[in-house]
């Protein structure tokens, strides 16, 4: 009986009318097949591997790994883990399926396999979803169709890439949670942020805590957050409307007659689709 390698995610990206056939599960040398250059996992758990290695010495490899060809060899596309494992030890042959996608559906895959087995660290995430962006002018809103994401979670998850490397490399260990890291964008100072990260490991503060940290700190931020809530009611309510309309903060600031509207964008692409919903060529 064929087994499926990944989820639903993956009709989506190569419907089944593509390949023209059905999978089918052949076995080949480990050795002929070749680590994927696009893996988005960057850290591997030894242990985590060790004990796959077990699992497969007692029950054998129960799901193929999916590749492509590639020369007179394959290249992984997903199950990097299990092919780990194997070579740990020193299986002979692997079952595999095989798929004919290119370069970018291959990163595609790979992804979706690491969320839907959440393997990934929100930083190996955010680097996927930003090399999408980048080398192939995949959308965010593309990238949340396929992975079964709201969009706001790709953006805040591509909004971490902004912070201090230090304070990435903290939650790619695990030590500061991905809603720590969002709470630390909420301060300019970079050197402020690594000093909190540090605060946030050797007093082991939750979310909450270092919360009221940055606002005990922001004096000036409380008070003009203060005022702006005691902004006119319809002022309120076109903030709202551009936020729906454009899927991003927007503050309008007004005194008497003048004032001005500031727009949050994350990235170059997430600039160009707000401008092309402004310039009406799309809608939002």
């Amino acid at each position: 009986m064929e087994r499926k390698a990944l989820g639903r995610g993956i009709s989506a990206l190569i419907p089944e009318k593509e390949t023209g056939h059905k999978d089918e599960i052949i076995y080949v040398q480990t050795g002929q097949i070749k680590p994927n250059p696009f893996q988005p996992r960057e850290e591997f758990d030894v242990q985590h591997i060790e004990e796959l290695a077990q699992s497969i010495k007692e029950k054998g490899v129960i799901q193929p790994l999916l590749v492509r060809r590639k020369g007179d060899s394959y290249e992984l596309i997903a199950g990097e883990r299990r092919l780990r494992a194997a070579n740990l030890l020193n299986l002979k042959e692997i079952p595999i399926i095989i798929k004919n996608v290119e370069d970018r559906d291959s990163l595609e895959l790979a992804l979706i396999e690491n969320i839907q087995r959440q393997g990934l660290n929100a930083i190996e995430e955010a680097h996927a979803y930003q090399y999408l962006i980048d080398k192939f002018e995949v959308t965010q809103e593309k990238i949340s169709d396929v992975l079964g994401k709201a969009r706001v979670s790709i953006t805040n998850t591509l909004r971490l890439l902004k912070l201090p490397l230090e304070v990435q490399q903290e939650i790619k260990k695990g030590r500061i949670s991905f809603a720590h890291g969002r709470a630390l964008l909420e301060i300019e100072d970079s050197n402020q942020q690594r000093r909190l990260t540090q605060e946030i490991i050797s007093k082991d503060l939750s979310v909450r805590e270092l919360e009221n940290i940055i606002k005990a700190h922001r004096p000036r931020l409380g008070k003009r957050r203060m005022r702006e809530s005691v902004k006119e009611p319809y002022i309120s309510v076109l903030e709202e409307k551009l936020q729906h309309l454009l899927a991003t903060k927007v503050r309008i600031t007004k005194k008497q007659k003048r004032g001005h509207i500031l727009i949050e964008f994350y990235s170059q692409e997430d600039l160009e689709r707000i401008a092309k919903i402004l310039r009406g060529e799309i809608k939002s």
